[in-house]
């Protein structure tokens, strides 16, 4: 969703070709608002990962945060329900085909200068994209984020724990949309 523009040397938004079909296959399995059962997952994620933030974060005009949860332990920014489709790491992370892991987001310098580093002190990141096996489509992110690098040693057992993470947010997903024609 991003491309590097040489002559303003940015990453800017690029076509989304599959935008339509996202926001349809999403609109059929009744998502895209703030989901109690969602903020309850990220939650759980965030904690499992020792990070102050968790999200479900599902790509329409926007990004929709549909679970969020923000540690209420020390002094987090708190973050909104929604953001640009250019800010953050998950637009990386969905045009990736492996999950994304950036122990240090300073480490990189792709990553580094990204809006949300500045906005609320974003050092590391990991994030899975969700993907609608049915139809290939995908609906967004599974990710948390933290405002201290962590070492880099713990990027394998983050890798892990994104993966199983949203490989059990797609289970829940289609257990809740039985009803969805496949």
């Amino acid at each position: 969703m991003t491309v590097f523009d040489a002559e303003s040397s940015l990453y800017v938004p690029s076509a989304d070709p599959g935008r339509a079909q996202r926001i349809k296959v999403l609109d059929d399995l009744g998502l895209g608002a703030p989901d109690p059962e969602f903020d309850a997952f990220a939650a759980e994620l965030a904690q499992e990962a020792g990070l102050p933030y968790g999200m479900v974060n599902l790509f329409k005009d926007r990004q929709l945060f549909a679970g969020l949860y923000c540690s209420p332990e020390g002094d987090f920014p708190e973050v909104d329900r929604s953001m640009p489709l250019d800010h953050g790491y998950c637009p990386a992370t969905i045009e990736r085909e492996a999950p994304l892991v950036l122990p240090d987001v300073l480490d990189s310098p792709r990553f580094a200068s990204n809006p949300v580093v500045d906005k609320i002190g974003i050092r590391t990141y990991a994030g899975a994209k969700l993907v609608h096996e049915p139809t290939g489509t995908v609906l967004g992110t599974v990710c948390v984020v933290g405002t201290l690098e962590l070492p880099r040693a713990s990027g394998k057992p983050m890798l892990a724990l994104i993966k199983a993470r949203r490989d059990a947010l797609m289970e829940l997903i289609h257990q809740r949309t039985p009803h969805v024609p496949q």
